[in-house]
């Protein structure tokens, strides 16, 4: 009697998501983050009277624009809060801390930031606080460091502001960005693993037997679970493309250069295409049809790149349904 073999190990690794938004700014919001710099709040006042802090520049009611700057209090108070006793990266403290509204004096609406408190017992709704500035600062939200306790009386009012500053800030970066730990999966990880032998694996639905390239683990049209697995290709045909003009930032080879062609790419015996560059030809030679096969790189753990074949083109019904 032998022992059965154990199941593959299911791959995990770290992934990010990153992506920097530059955006340009109004003259609200320029006045506002600039203003910060300069450790000056400013809101803007709706026709109603009402001042808005953070400054928006249309009215939430009425959608008219908004340009009438005032100026507000360092110091406020707390309309409701929420302990964080595990800060994550990037966050405004590295120590627990409370999230905060804050209606700054001379403000009718809050501003939302981290307050440094000692503990959740040392936050209240109604507590007045203050802003602590960062030590350098740039024009952009994080001038205000945080928030911390202060006990004084509501006294400031809104003044007019002309919103006029030295050097004003223009445009911002706005860093969008997810840290998370990635598992493929049973199916992928077969796939995965394929691929550093250079083989290209998929899973047949046993319904409709559709060969899916990567595999999903589960057919998407029958809904019933894939583990009869195919492998395909190495050639396919090219179903549709793009040229890309704007190089990737931080774009892991740094060899390709702009333009190139990224493709839709249907395996030989796969019925999903998946996408790769292609190489080997001139960007503007690529076309719907064009027979390809991988390169590998030496120790690469996928494609490097696709190539032509050399066959004749693909008639379109061959690979129509695939677009």
């Amino acid at each position: 009697m032998t022992a059965a073999a154990s199941p593959p190990e299911v791959l995990r690794a770290p992934l990010v998501v990153e992506f920097p938004f530059t955006r340009s700014l109004g003259p609200v919001q320029s006045a506002f983050l600039t203003g910060l710099r300069e450790r000056v709040v400013l809101g803007v006042r709706t026709a109603d009277g009402k001042v808005m802090v953070p400054p928006v520049e249309y009215d939430p009611t009425t959608a008219e624009e908004i340009r009438e700057l005032v100026e507000v209090g360092a110091t406020g108070t707390v309309t409701t809060w929420a302990w964080n006793g595990a800060p994550r990266p990037n966050q405004p403290l590295g120590t627990p801390f409370a999230w905060v509204l804050v209606r700054l004096d001379g403000a009718d609406t809050a501003i939302l930031h981290a307050l440094d408190a000692p503990g959740p017992e040392a936050v209240h709704t109604g507590m007045r606080v203050r802003i602590r500035w960062a030590g350098e600062r740039t024009g952009a939200i994080r001038d205000i460091a945080c928030f911390e306790p202060h006990d004084s009386p509501e006294a400031a009012k809104a003044t007019p502001h002309d919103g006029q500053f030295a050097d004003a800030v223009t445009g911002i970066v706005a860093a969008a960005r997810l840290d998370y730990t990635y598992s493929p999966g049973r199916a992928q990880t077969a796939y995965i693993n394929a691929l550093a032998e250079q083989r290209t694996v998929g899973e047949r639905c046993p319904s409709c037997h559709k060969v899916y390239v990567p595999p999903r683990g589960a057919c998407p049209t029958c809904g019933v679970a894939t583990t009869d697995q195919v492998e395909v290709g190495p050639a396919g045909t090219v179903t549709t493309y793009c040229i890309v003009n704007i190089k990737a930032r931080n774009a892991m080879n740094d060899a390709i250069e702009v333009p190139y062609v990224y493709a839709h790419i249907a395996l030989d015996g796969a019925d999903l295409a998946l996408h790769g560059r292609i190489g080997g030809i001139p960007y503007d030679q690529v076309r719907m049809g064009l027979r390809v096969e991988p390169v590998w790189t030496e120790g690469g753990r996928h494609p490097d790149h696709y190539r032509p074949t050399g066959e004749p083109d693909a008639d379109y019904d061959a690979y129509k349904e695939l677009i």
